[in-house]
């Protein structure tokens, strides 16, 4: 299938994606997994709870200055608001384009065991897509997980194929169907391998991933890249500086991602909010001199909604104050998407958010 149909399209929300000072807000969880962050401020996992936490998001005055979309669990893009507006419109009137979580998760990759997982969710993808985008999402998301485990060989080269295997395809199809794809080989910070073992790794994921999305005909003008920065592993004890960090994420995207790609959108992976916006902005402030045009931001579930959440716990009269929460956050994230944040600026709740083989 030819995908002339949507091509401007698709470079036009790409591009706007990734606008200057914008970057996206992930609010992709499952129904367990959203679930529990409720159940953590002692609220029941229904749908109208789920509805009233994603609503408090989705209306939080002028939060579209900085933020282009929102990606959406599949409840929520055919879900109305409790005055009876599809979110879709909800969104769309704040300046945020809606998109949608399309992969079915992770399962294991060679009998029963954990260690390795694939991504599952090809099946019927297309039909799915073409529902989706009647309904108004505009781009789509799938995440695969690799790990590292230097004494076990991972990530194999097996899991890594099949993870940019998975990505081509569901790429592919996303384009058909009008929706642009954001790609994301998460690279787990499980472990206690150090920055460079990360960067090394990385860097050879990536590269796969960009070969197979060649091979498969993808048009990358109309595609964003949703990478981990590169990290060492939650357990090392060598920690590498903030500067760094910023200069080895650099270095493995520029070595990595064709320059027809238009934007990286971070995930966070379960570094702190504070820490988040720290590394971005430091990204941000790398010397990036001949390598590339694609834009540096961020797309951070965890680590934009943590500290809102524990504000709203579930109260009305908290609505404010946990909206305020949010869009402060945003705002740092904004800033550091230009390496223009000053630490400490904006509030937050400086803790740890992994959580070990984390799963959406």
């Amino acid at each position: 299938m030819s995908l002339e149909k949507y091509s401007d399209e698709l470079k036009a929300t790409a591009t706007a994606m990734v606008a200057s000072g914008k970057g996206l807000l992930a609010c992709d969880e499952s129904t367990g997994t959203v679930g529990t962050r409720l159940e953590s401020i002692g609220l029941e996992n229904n749908e109208d709870n789920r509805r009233e936490w994603r609503q408090l998001l989705f209306t939080t005055p002028n939060i579209g200055d900085h933020i282009s979309g929102a990606i959406l669990y599949e409840e929520t893009l055919y879900q109305d608001s409790t005055e009876g507006e599809p979110f879709v419109d909800v969104l769309n009137k704040a300046g945020i384009i809606p998109g949608i979580k399309v992969d079915a998760g992770l399962k294991p990759l060679c009998g029963g065991g954990d260690e390795e997982t694939w991504c599952s969710g090809l099946d019927g993808l297309y039909d799915k897509c073409v529902l989706h985008y009647a309904r108004g999402a505009r781009f789509a998301k799938w995440r695969t997980a690799l790990r590292i485990d230097t004494a076990k060989g991972f990530p194999t080269d097996y899991a890594i194929d099949e993870a940019a295997h998975g990505l081509s395809r569901y790429a592919r199809i996303c384009q058909e169907a009008g929706l642009v794809p954001i790609v994301e080989p998460e690279i787990l910070i499980d472990g206690d391998h150090d920055i460079y073992t990360t960067a090394k790794v990385q860097e050879r994921v990536i590269t796969t991933v960009y070969k197979k999305l060649q091979e498969c005909g993808v048009m990358l003008e109309g595609t964003l890249l949703k990478p981990s920065m590169t990290v060492c592993g939650v357990d090392c004890k060598d920690r590498p500086s903030v500067e760094e960090i910023g200069a080895l994420t650099v270095q493995t995207l520029s070595r990595s991602i064709p320059s027809a790609m238009p934007g990286v959108t971070f995930l966070s992976g379960g570094i702190s909010e504070e820490d988040s916006s720290i590394y971005l902005n430091e990204i941000n402030k790398v010397d990036r001199a001949g390598t590339g045009t694609f834009a540096l931001t961020f797309s951070f579930s965890r680590a934009l909604q943590s500290s809102c959440l524990k504000t709203w716990d579930g109260e009305k009269e908290n609505v404010k104050a946990a909206q305020d929460q949010l869009f402060a956050r945003a705002k740092a994230n904004s800033e550091a998407s230009k390496g223009e944040y000053t630490p400490g600026s904006q509030p937050s709740m400086q803790e740890s958010l992994y959580v070990k083989n984390y799963v959406y």
